[in-house]
């Protein structure tokens, strides 16, 4: 069973960095990708960043390409986002994702389709003050 814990959420000011980690604890899947999401109250949870297991793809949503950067760390079985120049509309609730298969990671499918996903983390909260 796969149990992602994650954590490095916070409060910053626009233009600030954060980093998202994800400890995976449970079974391994090869051959899938893992990515977070991101939710703000009243709206739909969204694709941000996803990886395949192998760390050789990586996908981002327009809205944060060139700022957020998504890596993993087989060794210690971790997801990592790091976020750069923040922005406040990037304030949400941030979610793990594990599981989601190697053709809903390339076709794009993540971006907008949430039951792709096998299993979620708790969330972590992000804010972005002005």
């Amino acid at each position: 069973q796969v149990q992602l814990v994650e954590s490095g959420g916070g409060s910053v000011q626009a233009g600030g960095s954060l980093r998202l980690s994800c400890a995976d604890s449970g079974f391994k899947y090869s051959d899938t990708c893992m990515g977070w999401f991101r939710q703000t109250p009243g709206k739909e949870r969204e694709g941000v960043a996803i990886i395949s297991s192998r760390g050789s793809s990586t996908y981002y949503a327009d809205s944060v390409q060139g700022r957020f950067t998504i890596s993993h760390d087989n060794g210690k079985n971790t997801v990592y986002l790091q976020m750069n120049n923040l922005k406040p509309e990037d304030s949400a609730m941030y979610y793990c994702a594990a599981r989601i298969s190697l053709y809903d990671c390339y076709s794009g499918t993540w971006r907008t389709n949430v039951r792709v996903v096998g299993d979620w983390g708790q969330g972590t909260q992000v804010t972005v003050s002005s």
